[in-house]
């Protein structure tokens, strides 16, 4: 293997270096994780085992298992059982650990029994952050993503999917039946094995139904009438492409250095309820009086664009488009301008859409506006379908009014949107792998989540402000 770099031999004897501690750099991100972990109060986050106990075998102290764990999220490393094996060969770990090698068992129940203390753990992570002097924009970005469960589809059922299923295995057997009268009318020798065959067909297709008939009475107990089999709190949700098994999860992303300052794992599929929740951890999280929160259509609801107004928040939400006189190609109720000093409109034709009644529609109050006029109207046609053009307005519209004003003036807000808060989603899933999530439950998943968006978290900063000056920033 001539003019090639080789290699040592394999039994030539080598003196290493004497201290573990010169395998790793000044600058190796594990040193940050040493570091973060040493300086937080994790009795007062709330670890289990903080004080030893005085009888009993000696367990392995919180901090350990922790950084264990935030340097398995750093690299990708989410399983308790690789995460032990990597105790075993992984020098970056014998270093962070100090060469001890804690069992998949033991690393697993640490990360099921301290969830709400580790989801403490990232918030504090925010509060560096904060400290730092990193969110003085006060502008965050919004936006729900749905991560696959523990839970296939076919182990999911929902009222429509239970009976489609039913219909399909009380198809099947009625086939198995016609099937074996024909198979009987055949050679006696033939006719018995056919028979036999078919007949545990029919009898496991009675058996999945008798299963489904038991999961019928179970899903009719469950309030959103759902129900999944493997992970109880996952949930059949739409997505672009086809439909999955899972949770929505929510993050609101710093526009300035596209930090996630807060997240929240639900298992609601929509995200039209969210808005007002997520701004307002975000402002708590930031520490900040005055924030723009930004999101798609998706969040769209007019009772929580009031709630964010009252609240002190200015949000940003472009309107769904949902106007069927516009898909028809007839005026919109954007083509109508509202007076507010008079308290009516002003349509196209130049006529004026006065005050008739208010009511209440979805607790709701609106008022309803119409006028006299539209029957010798010449633009009719291009108008309305019945008598008159009859106009609808919430009693806040105005807060609506104003944002979509804010929008007009903003036309960069959706880019800002697109280009903050869906790159660390798509980062945390490819860092997740086709799985997802690893873990059951609603509240197991939500201390994944935070794993690994506070191992996200601590790469932007890693990367923002450098290994060292992130450590003096810790101990400072």
């Amino acid at each position: 293997m001539k003019r090639f770099i080789e290699g040592e031999c394999r039994t030539q004897t080598t003196l290493l270096p004497e201290s573990i501690d010169d395998y790793i750099t000044d600058t190796n991100p594990v040193r940050v994780v040493d570091v973060f972990v040493d300086e937080l109060d994790l009795g007062k986050l709330g670890f289990d085992g903080v004080e030893p106990a005085i009888t009993g075998r000696p367990a392995y102290h919180p901090a350990i298992l922790l950084k264990i764990y935030i340097y398995g999220y750093l690299n990708r490393i989410q399983s308790s059982r690789r995460l032990e094996k990597e105790t075993q060969r992984n020098v970056e770990l014998m270093w962070l650990v100090g060469r001890l090698t804690p069992d998949f068992k033991t690393i697993a129940n640490f990360r099921k029994d301290n969830g709400k203390a580790i989801q403490s753990v990232c918030r504090q992570f925010i509060v560096l952050c904060q400290q730092l002097g990193l969110f003085s924009e006060a502008l965050v970005a919004i936006d729900g993503s749905k991560f696959k469960a523990v839970n296939n589809r076919d182990r999911n059922f929902t009222s429509a999917k239970l009976q489609r299923r039913m219909e399909e295995i009380e198809s099947s057997i009625n086939r198995y039946l016609t099937a074996l009268d024909t198979a009987d009318r055949q050679e006696p020798a033939i006719a018995k094995a056919k028979s036999e065959r078919l007949q545990d067909k029919i009898a496991a297709l009675k058996a999945q139904m008798k299963a489904l008939k038991d999961i019928e009475v179970e899903l009719n107990k469950t309030p959103d009438k759902q129900i999944s089999l493997t992970d109880p709190d996952a949930r059949s949700m739409k997505t672009r492409g086809t439909g999955i098994v899972g949770y929505n999860v929510q993050t609101a992303v710093d526009t300035q250095h596209h930090l996630i300052v807060t997240h929240e794992v639900t298992n609601v599929g929509i995200d039209r309820d969210q808005l007002t929740s997520m701004a307002k951890q975000a402002r708590t999280a930031m520490g900040v009086q005055d924030l723009t929160a930004i999101a798609d259509r998706g969040y769209f609801k007019s009772e929580e664009i009031l709630a964010c107004h009252e609240a002190g928040i200015t949000p940003l939400v472009p309107k769904c488009k949902t106007s069927s006189a516009k898909a028809a190609g007839r005026f919109d109720k954007a083509d109508f301008i509202y007076d507010a000093e008079n308290n009516e409109y002003r349509c196209p034709a130049g006529q004026r859409l006065i005050w008739r009644y208010s009511t209440v529609e979805r607790e709701m109050k609106v008022h309803r506006y119409w006028s006299s006029c539209c029957q010798q109207c010449e633009l009719k046609a291009k108008c309305t379908p019945g008598e008159q053009r009859r106009i609808t307005r919430w009693e806040h519209e105005d807060v609506l009014d104003a944002m979509q004003t804010r929008l007009d003036q903003a036309p960069d807000s959706m880019r800002i949107r697109r280009q903050t808060v869906e790159h660390p989603f798509g980062t945390l899933k490819a860092w997740m792998g086709a799985t997802h999530f690893l873990t059951k439950t609603l509240d197991r998943v939500s201390t994944e989540m935070s794993l690994h968006v506070l191992a996200y978290n601590l790469k932007r900063v890693m990367n923002l402000l450098g290994t060292t000056a992130l450590m003096e920033a810790m101990v400072a």
